[in-house]
């Protein structure tokens, strides 16, 4: 009996050194695949890798890892020569494989969402155009146009935000009241309409819907075959 217990507790001390050496293996796996994520076409302020499942060991051994999560914040890119800045996405990776010495990765599939805040959103915007939450999952663009006679008009509009092409987010305002003034409808949509093509996203993420909230707009962003690093 004595002989058994002594087994069984070195049988929990091994168990336990395997924890804590796979847990340590763990986390500077995820510190290492946070520095190799490479942003395309722009930077991020800061990176996060969490992989999922344990053992950590088993997976790292086959090269297969069953789910990442991936957090960035502060992309950094530009669209039509204005700066474009996500403050934040998140993404599931799942079936993630790296190549090897760890030189890539790719995952075969990817779920996520990313950020985009009003203030951020009317950076990207022309040049005097603010955008703001506009209820029931609308924006509100406001801008100013000059017509001759009539002098500077303002006007605020309810706009529709929608994804076009996989990676470009599409602002149209719903009716622009033209109150009679002959253009002012083609001049005030000039400055308040606007499409902005995202990049910074790893390559093979794309933009699948987005939905406009009090905070800012929330991308849906899937992918296929998304190549985290390589």
């Amino acid at each position: 009996m004595r002989a058994l217990r002594i087994l069984t507790v070195v049988v929990v001390v091994l168990g336990a050194l395997f924890v804590v050496v796979d847990r340590f293996a763990v986390n500077m796996a995820e510190s290492e695949a946070a520095e190799r994520i490479k942003v395309q076409e722009g930077t991020a302020d800061s990176t996060n890798v969490s992989i999922k499942g344990f053992p950590f060991l088993t997976q790292a051994m086959d090269k297969t890892f069953d789910e990442v999560t991936i957090s960035l914040t502060g992309i950094e890119t530009r669209a039509a020569g204005r700066p474009v800045r996500i403050e934040e996405m998140t993404a599931d990776l799942f079936d993630v494989r790296v190549s090897e010495g760890y030189s890539s990765a790719t995952a075969a599939r990817a779920d996520g969402t990313a950020r985009i805040s009003y203030a951020d959103l009317t950076e990207a915007a022309d040049d005097g155009v603010s955008v703001a939450y506009g209820q029931d999952g609308k924006v509100k663009v406001t801008g100013s146009v000059t017509l001759p006679v009539f002098g500077k008009i303002t006007r605020s509009v309810v706009s529709t935000v929608s994804i076009v092409d996989g990676d470009t987010i599409r602002v149209r305002a719903d009716k622009v009241p033209g109150e009679g003034i002959p253009g002012l409808e083609g001049e005030v949509r000039k400055k308040t309409d606007f499409d902005r093509k995202l990049g910074g996203l790893p390559e093979g993420l794309e933009l699948t819907k987005v939905e406009a909230g009090p905070d800012g707009v929330v991308i849906t962003v899937t992918g296929k075959d998304v190549r985290l690093a390589g």
